[in-house]
């Protein structure tokens, strides 16, 4: 009977890489030929087709009897964990003004022949390769950490780390070009490795501070990475990480929401669960398009090359961060991008140890909070200042941008935080209410590792999903951009910002 059960694990691996590869090639094809991004579609798509596995009585809430599809729904740090090496690179080489390399590396040239409309040979081996790196590093590091005899799978994850591993090792485009594809090989298996090693040592670390914080283990996991890429800002990057930054945060979100369609049903019979989604509707709309207003209308940097990766690092934002370091907004934001996600690193270090000292407390420690988002503000109005004066020079709306970045980090995160405590809502609630609102990764991940309990934990899933929907609004403002020359439409900014703000204070009332 072991036998049969391996097999049904494997059945299970299957169902999960048809499902999610088939989710992302079906949303590049439709938007191809246009400037609109294909996450655009996935969140639709995830989320519809989870609701419908569940009222056809397919599966369940929660999706248990598709495990590896919630499997890669939970790889949320290794995705990260490739964005913030990336992004460590690009802050290395910017304090040291040397030139972005990598475009210069001859080692492998994609190849450009379609393999299916919107989507070339190259970019379905880095989605394939993607899958199974996920599966393959996340079942690695559970069996590292000793979490296996809990897991579902838990049996199946040494088969799981050896197949899906040597799969996301070996498995690269013929067509694609390579002067040492050895080498390139290599520089795969080594990147894989590091990897791991980051997984476990965040989590070593995270477990070894709990006594004294309980700071989530995307935090170290963050800092490592990014020091890692700044002590090797000439790497040229190998096939393991080429495939995260194309297709890791896609995959998944594309797990994550069919897992979050899964609940839609059942969780809005959850007492009080309807004010969380709310503000997480308003939210998305307010912080993403207030900030964007501030941008174009106080910064007078109204280019895609700015609002992309502006907003993505400003909001910690999944979507417009996979977006970007998917080329969907050009090459200049897809190498901003990086930057200006780990940039807020520094604002990351009062987000998460006193939200981890308010979950402990089981109350928001506002005192600490209303003086961080006024030394936000500071800093917004700064980086307004030098995007103001910056002409199309790079180095200054850089410079601008990272400022942004951090500035409307701690105002987004402190201010939802602080609005809906003082409106009433409980710290759990307001946890999934503020990384909703906000779509933002590292608290998504902190939520999902329960930090605020185990109800956020199960339910973050629907309610950072749910709020998704307005990312078709989102996206279609940006992508009309991309088309009218990466210049936004300003009365619609102003106007959605407006929108927002009302929805915001709607939803302070309603709580």
């Amino acid at each position: 009977m072991e036998q049969v059960s391996h097999l049904y694990a494997f059945n299970h691996l299957i169902i999960a890489l048809v499902a999610l590869t088939i989710m992302i090639l079906v949303a590049r094809t439709i938007v191809a030929g246009t400037k609109y991004s294909s996450l655009l579609v996935i969140v639709v798509a995830g989320l519809g087709l989870g609701a419908l596995l569940v009222s056809t009585g397919m599966a369940q809430p929660g999706l248990g009897e598709f495990p590896v599809i919630v499997l890669v729904g939970q790889t949320t740090v290794i995705a990260l964990i490739a964005s913030f090496f990336v992004g460590g690179q690009e802050i290395k080489r910017l304090l040291s003004k040397q030139n972005n390399q990598q475009a210069d590396c001859g080692l492998f040239v994609p190849s450009n022949k379609e393999a299916f409309m919107g989507t070339t040979s190259t970019q379905l081996a880095y989605i394939v390769r993607g899958f199974f790196l996920l599966v393959g590093i996340q079942a690695a590091d559970v069996l590292l950490s000793g979490r296996a005899a809990s897991a579902t799978l838990g049996d199946s994850f040494l088969l799981f780390a050896y197949v899906c591993l040597s799969i996301g090792f070996i498995f690269v485009d013929k067509n694609a070009k390579s002067s040492n594809k050895a080498l390139y090989l290599r520089k795969g298996l080594v990147e894989i490795l590091a990897i791991i090693v980051v997984l476990k040592l965040s989590l070593i670390i995270s477990q070894a501070v709990s006594t004294v914080i309980g700071l989530p283990q995307i935090f170290f996991a963050m800092i490592l990475s990014s020091g890692l890429g700044m002590m090797l800002p000439k790497w040229k990057l190998g096939p393991t990480m080429n495939s995260l930054l194309f297709a890791g945060i896609p995959l998944v979100l594309s797990g994550g929401f069919l897992v979050g369609g899964s609940h839609m049903i059942e969780a809005f019979g959850i007492p009080g669960l309807q004010s969380v989604i709310v503000y997480g509707f308003a939210g998305q709309v307010f912080w993403m398009f207030g900030g964007l207003a501030l941008l174009i209308f106080a910064g007078k940097a109204n280019y895609l090359r700015n609002l992309a990766p502006g907003m993505a690092g400003g909001l910690s934002h999944s979507g417009l961060t996979g977006a970007c370091t998917a080329g969907d907004f050009g090459n200049t934001a897809a190498s901003r991008a990086p930057i200006m996600i780990n940039v807020p690193f520094a604002g990351h270090i009062f987000v998460f140890t006193i939200l981890a000292a308010s979950a402990e407390k089981g109350v928001l420690m506002v005192e600490y909070t209303i003086p961080l988002i006024l030394a936000g503000a500071a800093c917004v109005a700064l980086s307004l200042k030098n995007l103001r004066k910056a002409s199309g020079c790079e180095q200054t709306e850089v410079k601008g941008l990272m400022q942004f970045s951090l500035g409307w980090q701690i105002m987004a995160v402190f201010g939802s935080f602080t609005m809906l405590s003082l409106a009433g809502m409980s710290l759990e609630h307001a946890s999934m209410s503020a990384s909703s609102g906000l779509s933002h990764f590292g608290l998504y991940a902190a939520v999902q590792e329960g930090m605020f309990g185990a109800t956020a934990a199960s339910l973050i899933t629907f309610t950072f999903a749910m709020t998704f929907l307005v990312h078709p609004l989102v996206f279609g403002m940006f992508g009309k951009a991309a088309e009218n020359g990466g210049v936004m439409a300003r009365k619609g900014v102003a106007t959605l910002a407006s929108l927002g703000a009302m929805g915001v204070l709607y939803s302070m009332m309603t709580i």
